[in-house]
């Protein structure tokens, strides 16, 4: 029996305790990730910026809740959200509660496709498959059918109140101590809602400095910003992969980035110029697949400085 039965017992058992981590370890190991980015002028004082993503709450994740309010303690400059707040169509009380120590902060937001729709039950392999095939979101997929509708305005207008600039394919200011900071956003890629020719233009030069934002880093979203001049694109949307293989990284973007940039500082080329990109890997998940191996869920302080 040991030797017909050993092995498919030995990877059950192995599979069965990864599973375990996944789900009741890993998925609420939350980190902060601390990144440097030279992207300021010469001389200008550095910038702490909390990049919030992903959130996805689901009634009743106390943890989470308490660690996303933990982060005000960090007293960042000002706040990014990067969207997919929600998992939940009650979950707009839950969230509002987990950011409102952040809401007293200067801040920015986009929205994400599971802002707008709640996500619906899926076999995971589909992402593999789709990958593959090149079809991500609606982006070479049929649009969904069924779905839930997320109350994404009572979190739009609360976020409105406490000042956050909305960036749904707008461009949006923040004021810090004689500080103008300029952001230009669009709406979720991942879901065909953006709308770049309405925010082209590049860098308002009265500023001192000027972000991009986006909450799926599609590579149309990634070439235009880089394209107009943009130093520095924040997005998130990827999971950082979510089930990752250890030494070897993500499988899959959900989008039609390449893993290798699945999450953290890279850069991005586009038209002879290039831009630093940020993806933030998200402190959720899916309510459907709440797992995540070798990849903790995150938020990131990024500390920009002056240029070389």
């Amino acid at each position: 029996m040991r030797a017909r039965y050993g092995v498919p017992l030995t990877l059950t058992a192995v599979g069965a305790a990864g599973l375990a981590y996944a789900a009741g370890i890993e998925v609420r190991s939350f980190r902060l990730r601390r990144v440097t980015v030279p992207v300021l002028p010469r001389g200008m004082r550095p910038l702490r910026v909390l990049q919030v993503s992903d959130i996805h709450m689901v009634g009743g994740q106390r943890k989470k809740q308490r660690w996303l309010q933990s982060l005000a303690g960090l007293r960042p400059d000002f706040v990014i959200n990067t969207g997919d707040n929600l998992s939940d169509p009650h979950g707009v009380p839950e969230t509002l509660d987990a950011l409102g120590p952040l809401m007293e902060f200067p801040g920015a937001y986009v929205f994400g496709s599971n802002d707008y729709y709640g996500p619906k039950l899926r076999n995971p392999a589909r992402y593999l498959i789709e990958r593959v095939q090149g079809r991500h979101g609606l982006n070479g997929n049929a649009p969904a059918v069924g779905v839930v509708h997320n109350p994404w305005e009572d979190l739009r207008d609360a976020f409105d109140t406490a000042g956050w600039a909305n960036l749904s394919n707008a461009r949006g200011r923040l004021k810090l101590d004689g500080i103008e900071i300029a952001l230009t956003g669009l709406d979720d890629p991942h879901i065909k809602r953006d709308r770049y020719a309405e925010v082209a233009g590049g860098p308002e030069p009265d500023a001192d400095v000027s972000l991009a934002v986006v909450h799926a880093p599609y590579l149309r979203s990634l070439d235009a910003f880089t394209a107009d001049g943009y130093p520095l694109i924040l997005a998130g949307h990827t999971h950082g992969g979510q089930l990752c293989i250890p030494f070897y990284g993500a499988l899959v973007t959900n989008c039609d980035i390449d893993t290798d940039r699945v999450k953290g500082l890279s850069t991005h080329t586009a038209a002879g110029r290039t831009s630093y990109l940020h993806v933030s890997a998200g402190c959720g998940t899916n309510r459907y697949t709440p797992v995540r191996f070798a990849c903790p869920p995150e938020a990131t302080l990024l500390t920009l400085t002056a240029r070389d």
